[in-house]
């Protein structure tokens, strides 16, 4: 990454460390701090009475608004001061108090990837994964060592208990409690929480063929609908059901889900 001194588009009423790597073209406003352990990759701003701490990393055109945090030490009473990160890729917004905390020795970092919308009050804690294109409304609570995959949306006020894992291009409405594992390319709400459907309409939009969507419609059928109970479901959709990538994406991720995956509509 080509670094400069702080230059033009530098707020001299920011508090930058001389050790901080600033990337070309960066904007930090007034009253921000910067570390001495942290990389702002180019183009990125920074808005005003933003704190970035030790361990940052903040990749290229990002934006991160007033008194976002990130990089805090774990809430986690093991931490005992191992040198961590908190990682966020390029073209990331980050929008106003989000708070993301760095990893501890389960995975030494916490991740959030390239295209992502952080949406205000949003709290990522140590340990988690966030993949790449994901939208997290306001006052989303991602607890420790979750894993978010690709092109999920997590509507307001949502809470995901620590270690669950959420599948490619599903989808969670607002004020869920995100208990167990929820599987690729669905929708689920209701409390407890429950497969409502198959997230069709964010499919289609993101290029999927209607063959593709037909295929992941098929499967949820099986699996929620027809197949008793799950694991006599799997064998079902493993025997009957052709072979194709979305077959083998959700049965993978189901077979992999030792905590169990969410419920059935009924």
């Amino acid at each position: 990454m080509n670094m400069t001194t702080p230059t033009e588009g530098i707020s001299n009423m920011a508090a930058i460390h001389p050790k901080a790597q600033i990337g070309e073209g960066v904007t930090i406003s007034p009253f921000s701090t910067i570390a001495a352990d942290v990389v702002i990759g180019p183009g990125t701003w920074i808005g005003p009475n933003v704190t970035l701490m030790d361990g940052t990393r903040i990749g290229a055109n990002c934006r991160i608004f007033p008194g976002a945090v990130i990089g805090g030490i774990p809430q986690d009473l093991k931490f005992d001061g191992e040198n961590t990160t908190a990682e966020i890729g390029d073209h990331t917004t980050i929008r106003e108090c989000c708070t993301i905390n760095r990893g501890t020795t389960e995975r030494m970092y916490t991740r959030v990837g390239s295209h992502c919308l952080l949406m205000a009050y949003t709290h990522i804690a140590h340990d988690a994964v966030v993949g790449d294109h994901c939208v997290l409304a306001n006052c989303a609570s991602i607890a420790g060592h979750v894993t978010i995959e690709d092109w999920v949306i997590i509507e307001g006020v949502v809470a995901v208990q620590q270690f669950v894992r959420i599948g490619e291009h599903a989808f969670v409405a607002g004020g869920s409690l995100v208990r167990k594992n929820v599987p690729p390319f669905v929708k689920v709400a209701r409390e407890p929480l429950s497969y409502i459907g198959v997230n069709a309409i964010g499919l289609r939009r993101r290029g999927f063929p209607d063959e593709f969507v037909r295929a992941v419609e098929d499967i949820y059928r099986t699996l929620y609908i027809t197949g008793g109970n799950m694991s006599k479901a799997i064998k079902v959709a493993e025997l009957e059901l052709p072979v194709s990538d979305a077959k083998g994406i959700i049965l993978d991720f189901i077979r992999a889900s030792d905590k169990g995956i969410v419920r059935g509509p009924f």
